[in-house]
């Protein structure tokens, strides 16, 4: 089937009159003018980084919604101890001039308010405000400064108090340096985060030692009550101490419980030459003995101490990765994007093996680390891939993860946060993430691969019942019955979260792309019938097609089309218009490509797209003035949006029309929205969602069908790049990719070896990966025909797994 050119668009349709037509003709002519290197430039440093970690910049996304913290962590660790600036709902906000307090949980990235659980502050003088908004402190950035598990800053209400914070897996540890004083203050404040505080305690155990409990829900839409246990340990005893209960402050006070504003202080005299106090908080979501012992474990360091570990650790993962070639701009966006995507997922066990379940039963892990915080609708697009390689035994137990959250919790989440499903953004994103740890070659354990599978058939085929607090395929009887999920925007739903009848038409997109990765995985482990059904499923992206316009469209229950046909002002869509995610077919890209009437149509159309005509003039500008620019300018758009996730793969598609080197030219133009400056993030970060698209894309390897083992390759930003791999998972333990340059401007692939054998295809494996160790590209200044074959475009889901390159 083939449609004619939609028209409707009306930035499409300009573009075409301007000159589209030839832009489509030099599409087709190998050795086509190149355009202007977009960025990146700058003197680029031979050798291998030798300190990745002196490259990361943490306040990289702290401004323009890309909601990043710059505060201290390890990686995947339980604390994130940072600082929260009035104004922000997610934490830190690069324009803010004020700090309210430095809390132990967050989450980089996000779009809604969550964590921020006890904040702490350092004060001088009479407490006279228990509202952290009222008692925060200006600062200025000339007194601020961040590294990986490091963060400093001067408090100006506060006679220049020094905040210094360092974290261990379990621990947040700060050092407070105060002017001589008799009321040097650290107030713990229990009943104000970043979420909504339902409750919680205060106790003051001894004269070092305060324990304390938050009670919570938030994020977006509300979740159901979790809870996380604190120990702060002083080491020095109080000289003395009070708590508060709203707005009445009593000295003395042992204790506060309750809802509303509470917490306590602690208060030391500073006259006589010891200026410095130091604190660590230890956290658990288990209980308050699960506190104690983490403290215990972790808070036996001093401060240097724990901050020389935390680098180390930093020092270590991202020395994992080595680049060569790159200018001292694109180094620091490549590694602090990296050091980003080692955030998250979070340590939820203590140390001793001890977890809440999703069931709010404790539970002791056994054969794996247990982890939380999951934002799947978004890092199973580029994370899931991404840690795969870098981090293989963190992701295996983080899959291994899920699988305990199905069978304590009764069913796999959608986004989860600490204990709870928050049931956020539409779709099925957890059957491609876990298809994805399956297919990369983690899931090798006794009976781990049927395990995972019997939880993501359940899912697959079901739908939670109505007393279970997931959405999870909400309208699976709908979409298994008709091939598409009906449009009914204002259908009553008992749960919160994002219901897929509102957001029709990307949820049955996201269906059917999760049932092509489910069926590649039921075809691998034998399961023949149930591959069949899932691959039928997988097509169900065609009955959204609208055969008038060539774009998606979500339909009502009796099949009429429903919305405006314009796809930039279409309905049903989340977070996107219907210009936008009808590309979003990973799984049958030669699919779509031949709906849309073949390789030459599809490319016209991704020219138009992607404002192809002037990015060969303007990259920059492309991307910044054609390209969808707000974080949150989700609607209205007929163009790419770089900054949310269901567009991230769209480039990769001239993989498939036979024009390779124009998803290098837009993927470059896409790195640009990268920079080492605060607003450097495009859109929120979404735990690492963003950053790995950035790191995955220098490496000039990207993971073009979720829930697959698929890397479809572009030019790389670096001349070399060096992976240090975990020998259990790849026992060559390494694998570079090597960009031959023979002149600074080249920067076209002509030619390409895949483990010493040349190839044509646009694309490896993880396969290859794992044994060929290598990967070569020879890059020139224009074009070549490497990769226009109709065999050399990456494969409908499931069928790459080959391991074999060569032709």
């Amino acid at each position: 089937m083939s449609w004619p050119e939609a028209p409707v668009l009306r930035a499409q349709r300009i573009r075409t009159l301007l000159g589209l037509a030839v832009a489509t003709l030099c599409a087709g002519l190998v050795g086509a003018s190149p355009p202007a290197a977009p960025c990146g430039g700058g003197e680029r440093i031979a050798g291998p980084v030798t300190d990745p970690a002196a490259y990361v910049d943490p306040f990289i996304g702290t401004r323009d919604e890309g909601n990043t913290f710059p505060g201290a962590a390890v990686p995947f660790g339980k604390v994130q101890l940072s600082p929260d600036t009035t104004g922000s709902s997610t934490g830190y906000d690069r324009d803010s001039r004020r700090i309210r307090g430095f809390s132990a949980v967050h989450l980089s990235g996000v779009g809604c308010g969550i964590g921020g659980d006890l904040p702490a502050m350092p004060t001088t003088g009479d407490i006279t405000s228990t509202d952290n908004g009222t008692y925060a402190s200006g600062f200025r950035h000339e007194t601020e400064s961040a590294s990986p598990g490091s963060y400093k800053v001067a408090l100006d209400d506060y006679g220049g108090t020094e905040a210094e914070l360092t974290a261990g897996t379990h621990t947040g540890h700060q050092r407070y340096t105060f002017p001589a004083t008799g009321k040097a203050n650290v107030m713990l404040n229990s009943g104000q985060a970043l979420h909504k505080v339902t409750g919680s305690s205060v106790r003051v155990l001894d004269e070092r030692t305060i324990a304390t409990r938050v009670t919570g829900s938030g994020f977006c839409q509300g979740t159901e009550p979790y809870t996380v246990w604190a120990v702060t340990r002083f080491d020095r005893p109080f000289d003395s101490y009070g708590t508060w209960d709203g707005a009445k402050v009593t000295e003395g006070s042992g204790s506060s419980e309750g809802g509303g504003r509470r917490g306590a202080y602690a208060r030391f005299d500073t006259r006589g030459g010891d200026r410095d106090v130091e604190a660590v908080t230890a956290l658990s979501y288990v209980d308050a003995e699960g506190a104690a012992r983490n403290l215990d474990a972790e808070g036996g360091r001093s401060f240097d101490e724990a901050r020389d570990a935390a680098r180390r650790a930093w020092q270590k993962r991202l020395g994992a990765v080595r680049v060569s070639g790159g200018s001292e701009e694109r180094l620091r966006v490549f590694y602090s994007s990296l050091y980003r995507a080692l955030l998250h997922p979070n340590t939820g066990e203590d140390v001793d093996r001890r977890y809440r379940g999703w069931d709010q039963k404790v539970h002791r892990a056994k054969s794996h680390t247990y982890y939380q915080n999951w934002s799947l609708w978004d890092t199973y697009r580029t994370q899931a891939q991404l840690l795969a390689l870098v981090a293989p035994r963190e992701s295996r137990d983080m899959a291994l993860s899920l699988l305990d959250v199905d069978e304590q919790g009764g069913w796999l989440p959608r986004w989860g946060y600490a204990t709870r499903e928050t049931n956020i953004m539409a779709g099925d994103p957890v059957t491609p993430f876990l298809t994805n740890a399956y297919q990369q070659g983690l899931l090798t354990g006794d009976g781990e691969a049927e395990r995972a599978y019997r939880a993501l058939k359940k899912n697959a085929d079901g739908v939670p019942p109505a007393d279970s607090p997931y959405l999870g395929r909400m309208a699976n009887e709908e979409y298994i019955e008709k091939g598409w999920i009906p449009y009914e925007p204002d259908r009553k739903r008992d749960k919160p979260g994002s219901p897929d009848f509102r957001h029709s038409g990307s949820a049955t997109l996201e269906y059917a792309a999760a049932d092509g990765a489910l069926a590649a995985m039921a075809r691998d482990l034998g399961h023949t019938d149930d591959a069949e059904r899932y691959t039928e499923r997988s097509r169900n992206y065609r009955s959204l097609l609208d055969p008038r316009t060539g774009f998606a469209r979500p339909r009502t229950a009796d099949g009429t089309f429903a919305g405006p046909s314009d796809p930039a002002r279409s309905k049903g869509f989340h977070e996107g218009t219907s210009s936008q995610y009808t590309w979003m077919v990973p799984q049958d890209v030669p699919g779509l490509v031949s709906r849309m009437g073949g390789r030459e149509a599809a490319e016209k159309r991704l020219d138009a797209f992607f404002a192809y005509d002037r990015l060969t003039e303007d990259p920059r500008g492309t991307a910044n003035d054609e390209w969808v620019a707000g974080p949150y300018d989700y609607y209205g758009a007929d163009t790419y949006n770089p900054q949310n996730e269901h567009d991230l793969t769209a480039p990769y598609t001239y993989l498939s029309t036979g024009s390779p080197w124009k998803t290098s030219e837009v993927v470059e133009a896409a790195r640009c929205r990268f920079t080492d400056a605060p607003d450097g993030v495009t859109g929120n970060d979404d735990l690492g969602t963003m950053s790995s698209w950035m790191v995955l894309s220098s490496m000039g390897i990207y993971p073009v069908t979720p829930g697959d083992d698929v890397w479809g390759l572009n030019t790389p930003a670096f001349d070399r790049i060096e992976l240090k791999l975990d020998r259990d998972f790849y026992p060559r333990g390494r694998f570079t990719v090597d960009a031959e340059r023979g002149d600074a401007a080249d920067r076209y692939i002509r030619s390409v070896s895949a483990g010493g054998r040349d190839t044509s295809r646009t694309w490896i494996t993880t396969d290859d990966i794992r044994r060929g160790g290598s990967l070569d590209l020879r890059l020139g200044a224009s074009p070549s025909r490497w990769g226009t074959g109709e065999d050399d475009a990456p494969p409908p889901l499931g069928r790459g797994g080959t391991g074999e390159s060569g032709h």
